[in-house]
């Protein structure tokens, strides 16, 4: 935490997992669908949400693609910023193109969309596969009203990411 942090009074949020799940080929849909609603419920909604929703899509599928065929998704919300990690067991560790493949050339758009449509796109080559993290920044205003409200719930549907080790939604 930086001096500004703390003699403004702004003092970083701890991460709260709100999506943890392993996926193969089979629950790709599936998965779209519960990321979808859970970006929604954590305030990114409208366009900015179907835009989150569609980057990590690309990242999952590519995981199945050219990762191993399965992959491990967790989705956090720190701050006022989304952060979904997309992990696979591919066994490349050659640099993966963000770049806009030609015109004329199949596919190969994932990686190059899912940087378009996020604030942030981090790619990590591990021993074991690659992590792909997107984020999406949200209002402080958005922010604020959805810790107020998991706040007035009891924050049922949000647990603290250390809570949550090793469990799976």
């Amino acid at each position: 935490m930086g001096e500004d942090d703390r003699a403004g009074g702004q003092v970083p949020a701890r991460p709260v997992m709100l999506l943890s799940r392993h996926f193969t080929a089979e629950t790709v849909t599936a998965l779209r669908h519960l990321l979808a609603v859970k970006v929604a419920a954590a305030g990114l909604s409208g366009g900015d949400g179907d835009d989150f929703v569609l980057a990590v899509h690309e990242l999952v599928t590519n995981a199945v693609r050219h990762g191993g065929g399965s992959g491990h998704l967790e989705l956090r919300h720190v701050d006022d910023v989304l952060v979904c990690e997309v992990m696979d067991h591919g066994a490349g560790s050659e640099p993966l193109p963000v770049e806009l493949p030609p015109v004329h050339a199949p596919g190969g758009r994932g990686l190059w969309l899912a940087h378009q449509l996020t604030c942030g796109l981090t790619l990590t080559h591990r021993p074991d596969g690659v992590t792909a993290t997107a984020r999406a920044r949200m209002s402080r205003q958005t922010t604020a009203a959805v810790a107020q409200q998991s706040a007035a719930a009891g924050a049922d549907a949000m647990v603290p990411a250390s809570g949550m080790e090793g469990e799976q939604e």
